[in-house]
């Protein structure tokens, strides 16, 4: 395509971004407005920041991708991370929005009275964060690349630039009104371009795509050596992966209260389920007029290939430029999200409150976009759904198993919780770092390495409950008032006066 309208696309989104974060500036003026918006976001306007920021560069790309690629197993990324929102709904969102904390290690030190859990989930929330950034930035570099054959990095250096131009001007005030713009401009971006191609390919007789990508489609569970283990593996760290994404979690605590916090969880599933439907059609048109980019090893090439493919000439182009500036929404979309929160996490645990409360919060978000930058560059080429996939994982077996005990089960303790998180984030950590540096294999130790929840999880919640029954006397005091005040309604507290 013309390279001057793909970098017009990326100009115009970037602007955009930009334009809406320096509007809702004015609103920013407290610490609590750049850690949690004063706790004020409504639940249509906070779903659609979460659908912006949650639907990152595995959405936008690389669901496309895994399934022209690896088949119809791959359709359990957009299952899992859809019905992720779920389990957040029936056991997290409420309680942690009635918790009054800002941040995930806020929670830990308010549940378990721990310095130590608290410290250990700082560096697990950096961490997530930084592993989910990456992809990010890959991602952005890939696209740029595709419209004007530009370095890869170039791409993610425009973004982590707008990223801290927002996170800088406003924080979470300044980041929910772009990231709910971001939403809308995705979902527009994917959904115009795909009711054209639909008319070729009916135009065309409606090739079948099983037929044109082989035998994957035709067998289910039949991609790699042990595949239904990764197909369980996947459900495991996308169900239960979400509910400890930095980015997300953050997120329920700038509603006014638990009720919101779970009307805005009703409707994430509702503008995450729209979404979804779109990319695997793109994957499946993938396997009929572009399976040379499976291959090659360019499946999250995919959504972008396919207009030039498929139609050619000036609406190919203009279809083109569309997606190209909705991919580029989903990179500053996430990208700002998860910096606002592990800068709220550096900012508190890490600088702590000697410059000040905003002043370390902006110091912060410089590292916590720079670091993971400078990582993408160097980290070797893992599929950009396989990264987020890792981050889903390793989120799975942290926080997850903290949230749920340490919301339902008064008996946990600092110390099981802490054995738990190290255990968790020791494994999960591992299999991330062998996943981006070895030679991938079919082996079974490959597998366990390459897709490790379905181990990892089990591991780190049975460490947390026997540690936490071999140390009774280190239950936190306050711990029935505590969970009195995560489960009961606002409405009652109101009522006693």
């Amino acid at each position: 395509m013309n390279s001057a309208a793909g970098l017009v696309a990326i100009a115009l989104v970037s602007a955009a971004t930009i334009a809406v974060g320096t509007w809702s500036l004015r609103l920013a003026r407290t610490t609590s407005d750049f850690f949690v918006a004063s706790r004020t976001v409504r639940p249509w306007l906070n779903a659609s920041a979460i659908g912006g920021e949650y639907l990152s560069a595995a959405s936008f790309l690389g669901v496309a991708g895994l399934i022209l690629t690896q088949g119809t197993d791959m359709l359990w990324y957009p299952v899992g991370w859809t019905a992720g929102y779920l389990m957040l709904l029936v056991l997290v969102a409420a309680p942690l929005r009635r918790s009054g904390a800002y941040t995930l290690p806020d929670f830990a030190e308010a549940r378990l009275g721990s310095r130590q859990v608290r410290v250990a989930c700082a560096l697990l929330v950096v961490a997530i964060g930084w592993l989910y950034l990456i992809p990010q930035f890959q991602g952005a570099g890939l696209t740029l690349g595709l419209v004007t054959g530009l370095p890869t990095w170039v791409g993610g250096l425009i973004v982590s630039g707008v990223v801290l131009v927002n996170v800088l001007a406003g924080g979470m005030r300044s980041v929910t009104f772009v990231q709910a713009f971001q939403y809308w401009l995705k979902l527009t971006a994917l959904l115009v371009p795909l009711i054209f191609l639909l008319l070729v390919w009916l135009h065309d007789g409606r090739p079948d795509p099983a037929e044109a990508g082989g035998h994957v489609w035709t067998d289910p569970l039949s991609q790699g050596a042990h595949p239904l283990y990764s197909t369980y593996a996947i459900i495991a760290a996308t169900f239960l992966g979400t509910m400890g994404l930095p980015h997300v979690v953050v997120r329920f605590y700038t509603n006014p209260d638990g009720r919101t916090a779970r009307r805005t969880t009703v409707v994430v599933l509702g503008l995450l389920g729209i979404f979804y439907i779109l990319p695997p059609v793109y994957g499946a048109l993938g396997r009929v007029y572009a399976a040379d980019l499976a291959e090659r090893g360019q499946g999250d090439a995919v959504v972008l290939s396919l207009p030039e493919r498929m139609i050619g000439g000036g609406l190919a182009e203009a279809l083109t430029t569309l997606l190209i500036a909705g991919a580029f929404a989903a990179f500053l979309s996430t990208s700002s999200g998860l910096s606002v929160a592990v800068a709220g996490v550096i900012s508190q645990d890490v600088i702590g409150t000697r410059l000040g409360g905003v002043r370390s919060f902006r110091l912060a978000a410089i590292a916590s976009v720079v670091i993971p930058y400078a990582l993408a560059v160097l980290a070797a080429n893992v599929g950009v759904a396989t990264a987020v996939g890792l981050a889903f994982a390793m989120a799975a077996s942290t926080f997850c198993p903290l949230l749920i005990l340490g919301i339902w089960w008064p008996r946990l303790t600092d110390a099981g919780a802490l054995a738990g998180l190290i255990v968790g984030g020791a494994t999960s950590g591992f299999a991330v770092a062998w996943t981006f540096l070895a030679t991938r294999g079919d082996t079974w130790a490959g597998q366990l390495l390459a897709q490790p929840a379905l181990w990892t999880v089990p591991l780190a919640f049975l460490t947390m409950v026997f540690v936490s029954l071999a140390t009774p006397q280190r239950q936190p005091a306050h711990v029935t008032t505590f969970m009195v005040r995560l489960h009961t309604p606002e409405a009652v507290e109101v009522d006693r006066g």
